[in-house]
């Protein structure tokens, strides 16, 4: 639950750092969401060096992580309703995250 955790914790920097310069960019924002932003991305870089197993293993699995979370921005932030194939593909990519993570060692 730990490692699942931390996943969440690194999607939700990544998003926010990502999303922040889409509003400045195409929403007319202001550019001071720029700095929050490059902290949001740096905080992201620092929460994958916390996990425990070798870098491309952890870049695989928290890809299935991040797309379960960006659908529950979808819903969260951008209010869009996630349809019955957005729940599927979550599902079949925290399978695939599964079967990376929690192979046998």
């Amino acid at each position: 639950m730990k490692t699942f955790a931390l996943y969440v914790a690194t999607a939700l920097a990544e998003i926010i750092g990502c999303y922040l310069p889409y509003l400045w960019l195409k929403g007319g924002k202001p550019a001071w969401l720029l700095l929050p932003a490059a902290l949001s991305l740096a905080a992201f870089a620092w929460l994958l060096t916390l996990h425990e197993t070798a870098a491309g293993r952890v870049y695989a699995a928290y890809g299935g992580v991040y797309i379960g979370v960006a659908i529950a921005w979808l819903w969260a932030v951008d209010g869009v309703r996630p349809t019955y194939w957005d729940v599927a593909g979550v599902l079949v990519a925290l399978a695939g995250m599964s079967i990376i993570m929690f192979q046998p060692r």
